[in-house]
């Protein structure tokens, strides 16, 4: 009787031990911030949405639309063996270079800017799928290259292939803020899998000597000739001086941070905004995190970064116990995207950097944003599914 108990116990140990991981922290928190965000979006564009459409949910609505297929591609691919989708690296980094070049005949423009596609009532912007392709194809790129990536040639190979693709994005379709994020996501993706730290103090080192020199450059012109300036040498002096900027380019920032302000610790309650009520322009989509700090306070807006650092958490644990390099690579250009996205949109809202018009991450309006974060997230699942449990 022992015998047979102590063969039951063994064979329990067994399944056990072949029992797949599946992270309900990391998904329970994207699903609090897309919930969170649905709420905000209603509450920034509300005002907006009876103004221009005649329906205070008009927004919500699309928004709404957007994260169910985003769920529901989330399922799909978060079902799927990672690797499968090794195969198509390749072609989809080639998909989006053409996605972008099509922009110039076939794109939709809006606000100003021509980046988005209009397939089946619903906007698809081709910067969002390169960001996808680039983490799936620099993945691949360097698990093929192996211990060549430590070599300088190697090293400047993997940094050179964002290039071309943020190149495009930057001129094309005037995107700097997703240009800097393909760049950074490879850039963070071949830090992991460099030991060379050196390489990136020089590389951060000389990224900074470009910027503050592009930034003297511009001021040195504006105090010869101001009209010489463009509008993204105009977006910098506008950083440098908002307020001598108040009527221009520097108005949408002043509006933010005055949101920023006048919120306080604790906000002036959910919905009670002032300056959504057309003050601050695109409220909803890159500025929304100034009306959280505006309803919220100072208390919403660190719960909501708290809530995003501890997403960064959960993708460094799925990296750290991923079954191989190429799924830990793709869970860490996902927390790069991310990580990167969440940075900017705040030093932007904050007046830290120039505004370059970045939204935040499940937040924000935007219905091609969500839907290839929630496939991103999906990818990062699967990875977490190939995790095997060795005790319970």
């Amino acid at each position: 009787m022992a015998e047979r108990r102590y063969g039951v116990n063994q064979r329990r140990r067994t399944k056990g031990q072949q029992e797949s991981f599946f992270d309900y922290t990391l998904l329970f928190i994207v699903l609090f911030l897309l919930a969170f965000g649905l709420v905000m979006i209603y509450s920034t564009s509300s005002y907006d949405g009876s103004i221009q459409h005649g329906d205070s949910a008009f927004y919500l609505k699309r928004q709404v639309t957007s994260t169910i297929i985003g769920l529901a591609a989330m399922i799909v691919v978060a079902n799927i063996p990672y690797h499968f989708w090794e195969r198509f690296a390749v072609l989809g980094y080639v998909v989006s270079i053409v996605l972008i070049l099509l922009i110039i005949p076939f794109g939709v423009e809006a606000n100003g800017a021509k980046r988005w596609f209009r397939i089946f009532g619903m906007s698809i912007q081709p910067a969002e799928i390169a960001k996808l392709c680039m983490i799936l194809f620099l993945a691949s790129l360097i698990c093929r290259m192996g211990r060549r990536i430590r070599e300088i040639k190697g090293f400047m190979i993997v940094l050179g292939i964002p290039l071309p693709v943020s190149l495009l994005v930057w001129q094309i379709t005037e995107n700097m803020s997703s240009a800097i994020i393909i760049f950074g996501i490879a850039v963070l993706m071949l830090f992991v899998s460099s030991p060379d730290y050196k390489r990136f103090i020089l590389l951060g080192l000389a990224g900074v000597a470009v910027c503050a020199l592009a930034v003297f450059v511009i001021v040195s012109m504006a105090n010869a000739d101001a009209g010489s300036l463009g509008v993204r040498g105009t977006r910098i002096l506008a950083w440098l001086d908002p307020e001598a900027y108040a009527s221009g380019k520097g108005f949408q920032t002043l509006q933010a941070l005055y949101a920023i302000g006048s919120g306080g610790i604790l906000g002036k309650g959910l919905g009670q905004s002032m300056q959504k009520l057309g003050f601050l322009p695109e409220a909803q989509n890159d500025m929304i995190f100034s009306i959280i700090c505006e309803e919220l306070g100072l208390f919403g807006a660190i719960s909501i970064l708290l809530l995003f650092i501890l997403l960064i958490w959960r993708f460094m644990v799925i990296a750290n116990n991923a079954p191989d390099l190429f799924g830990a690579l793709l869970v860490v250009g996902v927390m790069g995207h991310i990580a990167i996205q969440v940075i900017l949109n705040v030093a932007v809202v904050t007046n830290t950097i120039p505004n370059t018009g970045i939204s935040l991450p499940f937040i924000s309006y935007g219905g091609s944003s969500v839907l290839f974060l929630m496939i991103e997230i999906g990818m990062v699942l699967s990875v977490g599914r190939g995790i095997r449990l060795k005790d319970l």
